[in-house]
């Protein structure tokens, strides 16, 4: 589509508040070409406005707004909002910054060299960014500590709670959450079918496909013989999932590789599930400086009974990372699993108290979203 230059042509019929597609606004017949190509690349419906500056409500509901440089001046009158881009044409003309000003623009992009930021921006207001998900990292200090029952009790309890969760298995040799969850014959996506993602995952789509269970969305394993995740499928997924806002809980493997280095990166704390022995204390520490290095926020979650009766306090102390919480034993957990009923799953349990209050802790600090 070209504009004429005179009245309003869209890309897609205009829409009131809520529309999904970012708005457009310039005369430059060449930039729109350049924009709808952006748009679609990106997997955006925008709207197009030339000629006239767009009406108020059409201003205020895009969630996203693209001014040309060649109209900005005309934009003077319009009320200042939020998400404004300005394009802007020449590299060396100083006077695209008080343009900016005039139409409140948070940014200026200038094309082509821009276009990869541009896209990405589009397709976030195309898909409703908001805050990103409160992504929490759980790994075992030593095999057997209960790391993934954890990170099931935690996903569990933040969906029941209210709260948009994914949980993520990234530890191909666990065994697989989706058993947890009682849900490895549920249909859906599983990491196989991801390993090849590149780029950008619609976080919509991502969340579409993947097996739905106990009220959230579960990216696990299959039983067949792929047990390698590429460091930049793992950037991918989990950049999308996080987009989505919420809760995103990842189970990771006590070997930090590449892969679970990139996850520790891009999480907002982790939890190291510490058995209260001392062997486990000593497995644990290799554990935590590994971790440390990805991550600042690493904390102990101590697993009871004590043996030597050492505290939470002392294991969280000699690992040198503060104490989460402490676990005791859950009654009947091992018959509420073979009967498909997952960790968590009791509220008023050890781990739903210790998963409760973790969350009610954790959501204000990260400024996560329900």
């Amino acid at each position: 589509m070209t504009g004429t230059g005179t009245g309003m042509s869209s890309a897609a019929p205009l829409g009131g508040p809520g529309a999904e597609g970012p708005l457009l606004v310039t005369e430059d017949d060449q930039l729109i070409e350049q924009l709808l190509r952006i748009c679609a690349a990106a997997g955006a419906v925008p709207h197009v406005v030339c000629g006239a500056p767009p009406g108020r409500q059409v201003w205020e509901a895009a969630p996203l707004v693209v001014v040309g440089d060649d109209v900005a001046d005309r934009l003077a009158g319009l009320s200042h909002r939020p998400q404004v881009l300005l394009v802007g044409r020449d590299l060396d003309d100083v006077e695209v910054w008080r343009r900016a000003v005039v139409v409140g623009a948070r940014h200026v992009v200038f094309l082509p060299d821009g276009e990869p930021w541009l896209r990405d921006r589009i397709a976030d207001a195309a898909e409703g960014v908001g805050v990103q998900a409160l992504t929490v990292a759980v790994l075992g200090g030593r095999g057997g500590a209960g790391a993934s029952t954890l990170a099931c009790a935690l996903a569990v309890t933040a969906a029941r709670e209210g709260h948009r969760t994914m949980l993520i298995d990234g530890d191909p040799l666990g065994g697989g959450l989706d058993v947890l969850l009682g849900g490895e014959s549920a249909a859906g996506l599983r990491w196989p079918d991801l390993a090849g993602s590149r780029g950008r995952v619609n976080a919509v789509e991502l969340e579409r496909s993947l097996p739905r269970l106990h009220e959230l969305t579960a990216l696990s394993w299959d039983r067949g013989d792929i047990l390698t995740i590429p460091v930049e499928a793992m950037r991918t997924v989990l950049g999308a999932a996080r987009r989505r806002g919420g809760v995103v809980v990842l189970d990771l493997p006590r070997r930090i590789d590449d892969t679970a280095g990139e996850a520790l990166e891009q999480a907002d704390l982790g939890l190291l599930v510490v058995p209260a022995e001392l062997r486990a204390m000593t497995a644990s520490g290799r554990v935590a400086a590994a971790a440390r290095m990805r991550l600042v926020d690493l904390r102990a979650v101590v697993r009871g009974p004590a043996p030597s009766g050492v505290t939470g306090e002392e294991v969280a102390r000699g690992l040198r990372i503060p104490l989460a919480g402490e676990l005791t034993a859950e009654p009947g957990l091992v018959d509420d699993m073979e009967r498909g009923r997952p960790p968590g799953a009791r509220a008023k349990g050890p781990l739903g108290r210790f998963c409760s209050a973790f969350l009610a802790e954790a959501l204000p600090c990260a400024g996560a979203a329900a």
